[in-house]
């Protein structure tokens, strides 16, 4: 198996290992969107691009309020967090032109829950061969677009979709 260095990714699993502060209640809190990649607000749930992600538009929607339970969602969270994966899909669709969705939550650390406290939903573009020899027979991921040209890219369009200035 080829191995690529990722020493960035280190910082991420020392804080998750250590108990460190959780990013999905620490990014919205420092107001910074764009160095964060925040790309949608409500007022109960927003969407992010997942740093680590599986493919390019890797979203993350998630409740402010630190959850870990979805028992303890409110029924209003609940909806708000499904309002911002239709609005992510709807986006991804525009932008991305994905042939189909994988849309879910790992609940629990078991479960494969990288962030296990903080309920969140992943809604990961799909297109057909996107599985392909690089995976299979190089064991090698290959992203197509850095995480900063995809958020600009998907913002664009959103702000359009949204009516949201510039």
């Amino acid at each position: 198996m080829d191995r690529l260095w990722a020493p960035w990714r280190m910082e991420y699993i020392e804080k998750v290992d250590a108990g460190g502060e959780c990013i999905l209640c620490a990014r919205p809190q420092e107001r910074q969107d764009e160095k964060n990649y925040i790309l949608h607000r409500s007022e109960l749930a927003f969407i992010i691009l997942n740093a680590f992600p599986y493919s390019s538009g890797h979203l993350m929607v998630a409740p402010y309020r630190h959850v870990g339970d979805l028992m303890d969602l409110t029924d209003e969270e609940l909806a708000a967090m499904m309002a911002e994966t239709r609005l992510g899909t709807r986006l991804l669709t525009a932008v991305m032109s994905p042939q189909g969705f994988n849309i879910g939550m790992n609940i629990g650390r078991v479960a494969g829950a990288g962030i296990a406290d903080h309920l969140h939903l992943h809604v990961v573009p799909r297109w057909s061969g996107d599985t392909n020899f690089m995976p299979v027979i190089g064991e090698t991921k290959v992203l197509p677009q850095a995480l900063a040209d995809t958020y600009d890219s998907l913002r664009r369009v959103l702000r359009e979709m949204t009516g949201e200035a510039g």
